[in-house]
């Protein structure tokens, strides 16, 4: 443990060098299928440049939790503390149902006793039914509940930076596909956050791994091992350095590559888990008989899952583990023990699996155990000591590596991917990124008369091609047609598509460019282009569709080879000629560009002579780009919600939104209400000096007022609002504030008094100084000093003769503020003829006698008819020189200011 604080610390104090300053901040959310973690880069003075943002628990993690209870939405913290009591009301597991068809997700809810009641949406995809006693029936999308997820992690941000924190970089598994993603980027969009990237768990990974190392003396392959809750993964990084120039030196820059990864998205601790809650369920049912079956009791399963994690953590460092749950069900107690033997033992199967992606890893890249330079471990569930000992006789290894955070190195690495995009934050130091998608794509092309053969399904994208990329396709059609995306290979899909199409377009124009310029000189067939993205979060689109269209006609241009007789209109000619042929030849040379689709030959030149030009005829062949119509068609569980839906979905969260705000307001006035009344009762039994400034009457007045506000408090104000509250708490600060105002005025007067005598009594010394020290300063300026600190000497005496003759129980006469704004307002005056500088002594110039300046007078005069002579220049240019027998008195030197 000692080890990683340094190696955070050193980490931390690295990266502050990496950043050019800045007031923003960015976040990274690695949002996970049981937690999610937030980190923020952020340059605020006095704050780590990089850090993990804590929860209102002070924790590191949070539960990636939403609940609905009795008119109030519950996330994170909040809602895992209502799990067991209400557990149909805590929706969980939400990142693993994004994206997914509907019977996916029912399968997968079935398998974790989760009793959430959800129904298939018009696309195929869940909605949860949630019935509230407050709000009656209301059905939520996946996207909607994982927005609000979201939006408590922006909130984390916030409140950690103390800044707006809108941008983001969100990690996401590799297997995740583009429903997944696309789902992930609305859920997002809900929450108002800007999301600069998706990014693929492993890439963040491996920034933390090489922003503090140095790959100049050799490259490197790793592989990160991670297993999750609820997946695990082995991506192949090769990790290298080049030189760059650098402000004119030659630096070496480090870098990474993502070579390959490999999964199994239905592999992680959970399925150990679920083992244990199996086995100790099965105990129970045992122990109790008469058929019970503990697994139908929702409220049941939810208790013994919660103790079941507890289980797995302490068999993680212990040979055996006790389980003890009360009122499991029926209230009946539960209590049992299970040894770390008998656990590896009921999940003998999932070691083997475990191994398969690392396995798969080196099958593809070709490489051997003994070539890898590392395994890096992360993800809760590495470790589990069976695991790690599976991986180490796999690997032939005495020792793992262990050198990254298993919890906090993807969110920290996702950090600095976010500081690099953002435009307030950049990275000094360069750690160069190469991921690549984590499937391959391929395009097809359907439509009327368009024949099925190679042309019309093409490889988009290859498997690991590099994000972000742009793609292009060029066809020869004359018809409206449909454009398909699909995933390369129906033995690679993400988990629960069931067919590869994942996205279809209709894109049409084509036909009626076709017929209108079919009856021109076509110089080729007309071709259809098809512009493609990959973006940097993997996500794939058709961005823009052209109809290209090649004329060749004949148009008449300038005739060559003038005659002499028309030489006089050959500038002009040769001026249009010009310009026909520069069109020309754009056009030629970009084929599919936008430019081209001028006619040279309407080109006009203003005449200025009546000249006739020889024209003559000529072939030139131009292009055309016609934009033409997309509309996507997409249907079913992988379609995005629609604008409309979307919409709505906002119009919900903001309601909730408002709702959570006022919430938390009055949990805030309560709490102050609370506070101040039990704080004054302090006050006034145990400070001393109450009796001085307040009469008992008016203290057993205050004390009853209080009282009467607590019991308020715990009855009927369990449920007031937030105006009730200000409202009571208001009412006592009146009666309270000038009481506590008159024993605080009890000490600080005096203070300020004597503060104030002390100040007078340098005053005079200053202004001693001044007189004797620096003469250049303005008497008119020392005199009004003087006559304002007379002037305050006499008020304060009047006043704390006023006072004394006053009752302690009324107002104060003055206060101690006063005191201190009268004194400041002198001390501005004093500072402000502190800084008036030393005046500048005036050079003295030296002394000349009556000839010589007689002299000088007449060469003066003289000078202008007489420039051409050596004597009259020399005159000129030193008229001040002295003669030779003179002596000059040398020039006072000037003395610094004081």
């Amino acid at each position: 443990m000692k080890r990683m604080l340094f190696r955070l610390v050193a980490f931390l104090s690295f990266f502050s060098l990496l950043i050019i300053p800045s007031q923003s901040a960015v976040s990274s959310i690695d949002l996970g299928s049981d937690w999610l973690k937030v980190a923020v880069v952020n340059l605020k003075p006095g704050q780590s440049p990089i850090s993990v943002a804590i929860n209102e628990m002070s924790k590191r993690k949070s539960p990636a939790l939403v609940a609905f209870q009795s008119g109030t939405r519950l996330i994170g913290e909040e809602a895992a503390g209502i799990i067991a009591r209400y557990p149909d009301k805590v929706y969980a597991q939400l990142r693993d149902m994004i994206g997914k068809p509907y019977k996916q997700v029912k399968d997968l809810i079935d398998s974790l006793y989760l009793p959430f009641v959800i129904v298939e949406d018009s696309r195929g995809a869940v909605s949860f039914k949630i019935d509230d006693d407050s709000n009656g029936v209301v059905y939520y999308s996946v996207e909607e509940l994982l927005g609000m997820v979201l939006s408590y992690a922006v909130n984390l941000a916030e409140s950690h930076a103390k800044v707006s924190v809108k941008d983001s970089v969100i990690t996401v598994p590799p297997y995740f596909g583009q429903a997944e993603r696309k789902g992930l980027m609305q859920a997002a969009q809900l929450a108002g956050i800007n999301v600069l990237s998706l990014l693929n768990e492993h890439s963040g990974a491996a920034l933390q791994y090489g922003i503090d190392k140095d790959f100049s003396n050799g490259s490197r392959h790793v592989i990160f091992y991670d297993m999750g809750a609820t997946t695990t993964y082995a991506a192949l990084v090769y990790f290298s350095a080049y030189n760059a120039k650098e402000f004119g030196k030659t630096v070496s820059v480090n870098q990474f590559q993502v070579k390959d990864v490999r999964w199994d998205p239905e592999l992680g601790g959970q399925n150990m888990e679920l083992r244990l809650v199996e086995y100790f369920a099965d105990e129970f049912n045992k122990q109790v008989g008469n058929g019970v079956d503990v697994r139908k009791s929702p409220k049941a399963m939810a208790k013994l899952k919660k103790q079941v994690k507890r289980t797995k953590e302490i068999l993680s460092a212990n040979t055996m583990a006790p389980i003890s749950v009360e009122s499991l069900y029926d209230d009946r107690d539960f209590r049992s023990t299970i040894t770390r033997e008998k656990f590896e033992e009921l999940c003998q199967d999932l070691w083997e699996k475990s191994l398969i992606p690392l396995k798969e890893v080196l099958k593809h890249s070709g490489l051997k155990v003994d070539e890898l330079y590392a395994v890096e471990l992360i993800g809760g569930a590495t470790r589990v000591p069976k695991l790690q000992a599976k991986l180490q006789e796999f690997l032939g290894r005495k020792e793992l590596d262990r050198h990254l955070d298993a919890d906090e190195a993807i969110v920290l690495g996702a950090s600095l991917h976010a500081a690099n995009l953002s435009d307030g934050i950049k990275l000094n130091r360069k750690l160069g990124m190469v991921d690549g998608s984590s499937y391959g794509f391929v395009v097809e092309l359907d439509g009327p008369e368009l024949l099925k053969d190679e042309s019309t399904r093409q490889l988009l994208v290859q498997r690991m091609k590099k994000l972000p990329s742009k793609m292009f396709r060029s066809f020869v059609h004359n018809n409206d047609f449909e454009v398909s995306l699909a995933y390369e290979s129906e033995d690679l899909l993400p988990p629960g598509v069931t067919s590869p199409v994942f996205a279809k377009y209709a894109v049409s124009g084509l036909a009626d460019a076709t017929e209108k310029y079919s009856s021109r000189n076509l110089s080729s067939p007309i071709k259809a282009n098809l512009h493609f993205s990959l973006s940097r979060s993997g996500i794939i689109s058709l961005d823009r569709a052209d109809a290209v269209i090649e004329i060749t006609e004949w148009v008449e241009v300038p005739k060559k080879n003038l005659t002499v007789e028309n030489a006089a209109a050959s500038s002009l000619n040769v001026t249009l000629e010009t310009g026909a042929k520069n069109t020309t030849e754009e056009a030629n040379e970009n084929l599919q560009s936008d430019r081209g689709t001028s006619d040279a030959s309407n080109s006009t030149v203003e005449e200025p002579i009546n000249v006739d030009v020889i024209t003559e005829k000529k072939l030139k062949k131009r292009t055309f780009r016609v934009p033409l119509k997309i509309v996507e068609k997409t249907v079913g569980p992988g379609a995005s919600l629609s604008k409309e839906a979307l919409a709505e979905a906002e119009a919900k969260l903001e309601v909730w939104d408002k709702k959570d705000e006022e919430r938390r307001r009055t949990a805030e006035l309560k709490n102050n209400l609370e506070g101040y009344i039990y704080a004054t009762k302090e006050k006034l039994e145990t400070s001393e000096g109450f009796g001085k400034i307040s009469t008992s009457e008016e203290r057993q007045y205050f004390i009853e007022k209080l009282d009467e506000a607590q019991e308020w408090l715990y009855t009927d104000g369990e449920d007031a609002t937030a105006k009730e509250f200000q409202e009571r708490l208001d009412a006592l600060k009146a009666v309270g504030d000038p009481i506590f105002f008159r024993y605080k005025e009890l000490t600080a007067r005096p203070a300020a008094s004597e503060h104030a005598q002390k100040y007078l009594g340098q005053l005079q010394q200053i202004i001693r100084d001044w007189e004797t020290n620096k003469p250049w300063l303005p008497k008119d300026r020392i005199d009004e000093v003087s006559k304002e600190a007379d002037n305050f000497k006499n008020w304060l005496e009047e006043k704390e003769n006023e006072q004394k003759k006053t009752s302690g129980f009324s107002k104060p006469v003055f206060t101690s503020e006063e005191v201190y704004e009268k004194i400041l307002k002198i001390q501005d005056k004093v500072s402000s003829i502190n800084r008036i500088p030393k005046p500048k002594p005036k050079p003295q110039k030296p002394v000349k006698n009556e000839t010589e300046s007689s002299a000088e007078k007449k060469k003066d005069s003289d000078s202008t008819s007489e420039k051409s002579t050596a004597e009259s220049d020399k005159s000129t240019s030193e008229p001040d020189a002295p003669a030779k027998d003179d002596k000059v008195e040398p020039e006072p030197k000037a003395h610094d200011e004081l």
